[in-house]
């Protein structure tokens, strides 16, 4: 069905091309129903002030505020002039900074009394929070004959402040929204699709949506506001909720090979040849796993487990579960660092299970091998054989194992390690490389907002190992503000020198390799990759550093970020004089990377400056200390990732989170909570919490271009799984919704044909 035309108009038709541009360039807004689903962020009052002690730094904002004083100054021995407003809300100051020749304008309406909304980049001029050159509208009215009338007709009025741009503030787009339901109320809102069953909103007793639209942009009061918020919330978190509910569905419809646990095979000889008994934790995931690996329609589980807590053990009997079926299990790894960690301890762990058909070798064994894409010619050839005709029921790889060349005698399970490291379509195209739809389990520590969005859904099944093993130590974690207090940087390194001194080894982390091809690239002006998008060593910045922040916290002004190299020489002829330094980034050859990783786990090194290479499967128990340099560039689950890397052993651990970020950024407050927690899933939450889920139905791993207007995923979890009730209910009942056309309508409206194709391979 053709979605309808009414809401697909473009935008230029009712407020012009010039504003129609603004809106598409800078906020994403294109067509009528773009608009219309533009919410107010929130709502001021007349008489009611914003407060301005809460502003963010380095954020376009709109505030309501009044003049407390306008001072002229000269400058540049007169030849210059600047006009500083103060304005105030009775919680704080803010001071508005005007230069040129409008100074006299201003000076004329910004007078003392004056009352005002005012927008615009909030900056630190000497230690004070200011606005330069912010648009305004004055609220109060001039004296004369309409003042009267003028203030009756704005008093009692809640303003709509509108998520806006330095292009357009949010008076101006509330002008725009304005035009818009007067052409909508004019046709009577043709055109305007209802995706809520009537039985469904007179059930719960919704506003019909023309209604729940005029309370969100004109609210009469503030029952106004969350009439419409419920309704709205609700439309967001059904259609999404059908959405899903469909393409699980369809899952159920799609065959998969049953691997049910046997008896007397690979997995129990290996079971009964572990030194230790599995923690109660790893006993019930186990389960689960089983459970799903038994049934005719693919697995597609999540696997949640704190750094250290055994999820690669419950993930390699899974896979041994597969190969008593006479399946093959393949387990994807980010990095080759710790695709060869994997594959060392995997072989360790299994011993002469590991070695199926070989002299020696168990009778129930099999052969586990590894697939890197810097492996020699002669190794590659073996390893794509033994998995073609079945011999290796195992293998464990980087991204080599999605290219063409590599063919499975019968995948039965794909593991994703790390998972946040990866793209949708890396998943897919190794799933792809099985007859039927082979079972997918997904691991991480930290999941990305994205990933914890989908589990509050419920669109992933999740299984949560949250007991650490035993002689585990804690991590003691502080901020270390370099630049307001270089003194905490200095004992920084005094630290690192006492653990040293005391026995240890220390990590020190930075965002950046610093080689030629880092400034080449840098010259070239390329951006930092994405997460999942780059392999490891592609660029200056090593793949995943930095990827997870949102946080543009002046951003274009600062240094680059620090790096290994240059970082690794200072501390060698500074700090760390005299200690045993190594270097580790993801350009090296893998050779050269395996002996600083042997060396260091060793103990011939003290210290070993690396990229994040080393954020996961790198276990050094004699590591106790970390210090991350520019720690603000990088994101949350990266952080808990590379702060698991010490603590390991029985000495307590120490990560030091070093930033120039100012104490007010939104950055700063992402450490903080770095700091404060140690539970990798409640610093997800708070990561979502700041950078909201992302696109739940697309690419984007942050905030910008989020399918959700007005949910939070955070916040609305009580009606999220409602909304999954009615859905299931609603698919259950008429899976191609034939008798329910406004959903579908809205449907399709949601799910263009990149999130629709993203769905299908998720």
């Amino acid at each position: 069905m053709e979605r309808v035309p009414a809401l697909d108009e473009p935008l230029k038709k009712i407020v012009g091309g010039n504003t129609a541009k603004v809106m598409a360039a800078h906020l994403d807004l294109h067509t009528v129903g773009d608009l219309l689903h533009h919410y107010p962020r929130r709502y001021a009052e007349r008489g009611e002030l914003t407060r301005l002690a809460d502003l963010p730094l380095d954020e376009h904002v709109t505030v309501v505020a009044r003049v407390a004083k306008a001072v002229k100054k000269t400058f540049n021995n007169g030849k210059g002039v600047r006009l500083e407003v103060v304005v105030t809300d009775g919680s704080g100051a803010l001071t508005l900074v005007f230069f040129g020749r409008s100074v006299f304008h201003h000076e004329k309406a910004l007078v003392p009394g004056r009352r005002g909304m005012f927008a615009g980049k909030v900056s630190v001029f000497n230690r004070t929070r200011q606005l330069s050159h912010p648009d305004y509208a004055l609220l109060d009215p001039e004296a004369g004959e309409d003042a009267a009338s003028a203030a009756d007709a704005f008093a009692h009025q809640l303003l709509p402040l509108y998520p806006a741009c330095k292009q357009l503030a949010s008076w101006q787009l509330a002008k725009s929204v304005d035009l818009l339901l007067d052409t909508m109320e004019a046709t009577n809102w043709e055109g305007l699709v209802d995706p809520l069953p009537d039985t469904l909103r007179e059930g719960r007793g919704f506003e019909t949506l023309p209604s729940a639209l005029l309370k969100i942009h004109r609210p009469r009061s503030k029952a106004d506001i969350a009439a419409a918020r419920d309704r709205l919330k609700w439309d967001e978190a059904f259609v999404l909720q059908v959405a899903l509910a469909r393409r699980r569905y369809a899952d159920t419809q799609l065959p998969a090979v049953p691997r049910a646990r046997r008896a007397d095979g690979l997995l129990d000889a290996f079971d009964a040849k572990l030194p230790f008994t599995l923690t109660e934790g790893q006993q019930q995931v186990s389960a689960e796993i089983f459970a799903d690996l038994a049934t005719e329609h693919p697995m597609h589980r999540l696997l949640q487990g704190e750094v250290g807590s055994g999820k690669t053990l419950v993930a390699l009997r899974a896979m041994l579960a597969v190969v008593d079926t006479g399946g093959q299990a393949a387990m994807l790894a980010p990095t080759e660092v710790l695709a060869q960690q994997h594959h060392r301890s995997i072989v360790e762990m299994m011993g002469e299970l590991a070695e199926g058909g070989m002299l020696g070798g168990s009778e129930h064994g099999t052969k586990v091998v590894l697939l890197t894409g810097s492996m020699g010619a002669a190794a590659r050839r073996q390893a794509l054989l033994d998995l073609v005709t079945g011999e290796a029921g195992l293998v464990i790889g980087t991204h080599a194992l999605i290219e063409d060349k590599v063919l499975f005698h019968d995948l039965g399970l794909v593991i994703v390690d790390e998972q946040h490291r990866f793209g949708v379509e890396q998943r897919d195209a190794l799933r792809a490389k099985a007859d039927r739809t082979p079972h997918l389990l997904v691991m991480t520590a930290t999941p990305i907002p994205r990933t914890v969005a989908m589990t509050v859904f419920g669109d992933l099944e999740t299984s949560v190992l949250d007991q650490l093993p035993a002689g585990r130590s804690p991590i003691a974690s502080h901020v270390v503000p370099a630049k307001d207090k270089p003194h905490f940087l200095s004992r920084a390194w005094d630290r690192v020198r006492e653990e040293v001194e005391a026995g240890h080894q220390a990590y020190v982390v930075c965002p950046r390799i610093g080689d030629e091809e880092d400034a080449a690239a840098e010259r070239k002006g390329s951006t930092r990759p994405r997460a999942g998008d780059a392999r490891e060593g592609e660029s200056g910045t090593e793949a995943g550093a930095g990827t997870e922040t949102s946080d543009t916290e002046g951003t274009a002004e600062r240094r680059p970020p620090l790096a290994v190299l240059d970082v690794a020489e200072q501390l060698a002829k500074g700090p760390l004089q005299g200690l045993r330094t190594e270097v580790l980034h993801g350009r090296m050859h893998p050779d050269d990377k395996d002996a600083v990783m042997r060396r260091f786990a060793a103990g011939e090194a003290d210290v070993l400056v690396a990229t994040t290479v080393i954020e996961v499967g790198v276990n050094v128990p004699n590591a106790t200390a970390m210090v991350i340099m520019d720690a603000d560039r990088f994101g949350v689950s990266q952080l808990h990732q590379l702060r698991g890397r010490v603590g390991r052993g029985s000495a307590a651990g120490l990560c030091l989170l070093v930033t120039d970020m100012p104490e007010a950024s939104q950055a700063r407050a992402r450490l903080g909570a770095v700091a404060a927690t140690s539970d990798g899933f409640e610093l997800s939450r708070i990561d979502l919490e700041q950078r909201r889920e992302g696109d739940v139905l697309g690419q984007a791993q942050s905030g910008v271009r989020s399918s959700l207007r007005m949910l939070a995923v955070i916040d609305d979890e009580e009606i999220i799984s409602a909304a999954r009730e009615e859905a299931v209910a609603t698919v259950a009942a008429d899976p191609e919704l034939e008798h329910l056309p406004a959903l579908r309508t809205a449907l399709d409206a949601l799910l263009d044909a990149e999130r629709e194709q993203y769905l299908d391979k998720g």
